[in-house]
């Protein structure tokens, strides 16, 4: 399914978001700056565009596997329709070790996903179910 999203372009050294290949879910997301992260370190990567995606739709950054391949991770991440504010990527080095990123490097992608709106309904019971409340490992290792 094709979309359209609009994207603004807030700062004349934006490399724009882009699909690295033909059919890929994810549109590449890049720095801007040069940091390094430190072991733990959370840190907010202005993007320098805004976007608008359509009703129905969402933005979702999520991390790039290279990057999660060595301990660097995404942190939230949903650009709902209505926000059209700078894009941000929330980056986290979980590994032992300090972690470079230049401008220009691949920090996120980002992927467009339809959305369905729930309508919330309070019940005083839930339907049974085979698994029940059985969560968080109870399926083994």
């Amino acid at each position: 399914m094709d979309v359209n999203v609009r994207i603004k372009r807030l700062a004349a050294d934006v490399k724009m978001p882009a699909y690295a290949h033909p059919g890929d879910a994810g549109l590449d997301l890049f720095s801007r700056e040069t940091r390094t992260l430190e072991m733990g370190e959370p840190y907010r990567f202005n993007l320098g565009f805004s976007l608008e995606v359509p009703p129905g739709f969402v933005a979702l950054i999520m991390d790039k596997s290279g990057l999660g391949s060595r301990g660097v991770t995404t942190l939230g991440g949903v650009v709902d329709h209505t926000y059209r504010g700078e894009v941000a990527a929330v980056l986290v080095n979980t590994s032992d070790r300090e972690y470079l990123i230049r401008p220009g490097d691949k920090v996120a992608q980002l992927l467009i996903m339809p959305v369905a709106t729930a309508r919330i309904e309070e019940a005083e019971e839930l339907s049974e179910t085979g698994r029940g409340s059985g969560g968080f490992g109870s399926t083994g290792r």
